[in-house]
């Protein structure tokens, strides 16, 4: 779940970043949660 919720994350980073030219807060803050839930993804494992 949380790699799925990781990819979209990252291809709506990317998508605002192409479309919109500018960095603003929140598109950052769209990768961060990318990046955390990535991280949660690999710690957890397939257990959970």
């Amino acid at each position: 779940m949380f790699l799925i919720l990781a990819v979209i994350l990252v291809l709506l980073w990317i998508g605002g970043f192409v479309v919109y030219h500018v960095s603003s807060f929140l598109i950052h803050v769209l990768l961060i949660l990318a990046v955390l839930s990535l991280i949660l993804h690999f710690v957890r494992g397939r257990g959970v």
